[in-house]
């Protein structure tokens, strides 16, 4: 009886052993346990840490800007209205400066090419993320669409806005590169929106880049390009730069917001792309088309292709 109470003991113990996990093993078996437990922690944790597939980085939740949380629809109205107040006092402010003569009309032109689109993109953030957001916010560059088809049509007059957004003071003019310039960051900002880097190229390149390739050209474009008189290497390289510039610090931005994520990768996509921009734009077809329009397909096609 006793070898038989014996022998049931151990079968018992040899059981629990087996079915028992190794690390997890209770104090009364770990002296049958055939590795150490200080020895299945570490290389339990060395397994781990040496895993060629490293934890996936969780995106951080987006911080909202809105206004409203718990109403959608009442904040996007609120942003629209508050994007819309920013927006034309940016272009009333211009228009007044033009009045004035205080810059020549050439820069000022310029200056609200640069303008206008980037303090418009600051404040996407105040817009809900969906298509709702969206199309808010593109009520506001759309609502200048129609002023530019007005203004261009001759509906009606502001000297102001004809001068600080034509080349030669001519009212036609603003139904070509002002509304193509409309158009794209309406398409944009509809298309992309602010969970897209191709969105930020494309206006970047745009509004920035290509501001800055006719005010560092203007001033520093003695160097021409062989294959365009009317281009310069100064210009270029500066289209290039403001481009790539103002396209990584919005990615940063919006970083912020935890609608995208900044890496060094992304770094160097919007190079590439800046870099195609001024290359397009440098293009004699730029200027028979528009550059409006080339620098904005070039970007988003560029961007298409990378992202």
């Amino acid at each position: 009886m006793a070898t038989t109470s014996t022998t049931t003991k151990l079968s018992v113990l040899c059981c629990s052993f087996i079915s028992s996990p190794l690390v997890d093993s209770p104090p009364s078996l770990a002296f049958f346990s055939p590795i150490p437990r200080f020895l299945t922690v570490r290389i339990a944790t060395s397994f781990r840490s040496s895993s060629r597939f490293p934890a996936t980085k969780i995106r951080k939740s987006s911080l909202a800007a809105v206004m409203f949380p718990e109403n959608s629809v009442l904040s996007d109205v609120c942003a629209f209205g508050v994007t819309s107040i920013v927006a034309f006092s940016c272009l009333g402010f211009w228009g007044e400066i033009g009045k004035r003569g205080i810059f020549d009309q050439k820069l000022i032109r310029k200056l609200v090419h640069i303008n206008i689109g980037l303090v418009f993109m600051l404040c996407w953030p105040l817009f809900s993320s969906g298509i709702q957001g969206a199309l808010f916010a593109s009520l506001v560059p759309g609502l200048n669409i129609v002023r530019m088809l007005l203004l261009g049509l001759g509906v009606y007059h502001d000297e102001g806005t004809i001068k600080s957004m034509s080349r030669h003071g001519d009212r036609r003019e603003l139904l070509k590169g002002p509304l193509y310039y409309v158009l794209s960051i309406t398409s944009a900002c509809i298309y992309y929106w602010k969970s897209s880097p191709i969105a930020i190229a494309v206006i970047c390149n745009l509004c920035a880049g290509d501001g800055m390739a006719d005010i560092v050209g203007r001033r520093f474009g003695t160097e021409k390009l062989p294959y365009n008189k009317n281009k310069s290497f100064a210009g270029s390289i500066g289209m290039a730069t403001a481009g790539f510039l103002a396209s990584v610090a919005y990615m940063y931005y919006f970083a912020s917001f935890g609608y995208i994520e900044d890496s060094g990768g992304m770094i160097l996509r919007f190079l590439v792309i800046s870099i195609a921009s001024a290359l397009v734009e440098s293009l004699p077809i730029s200027t028979d088309i528009d550059d409006n329009l080339t620098i904005s397909l070039t970007s988003a096609l560029a961007g298409f292709l990378l992202f």
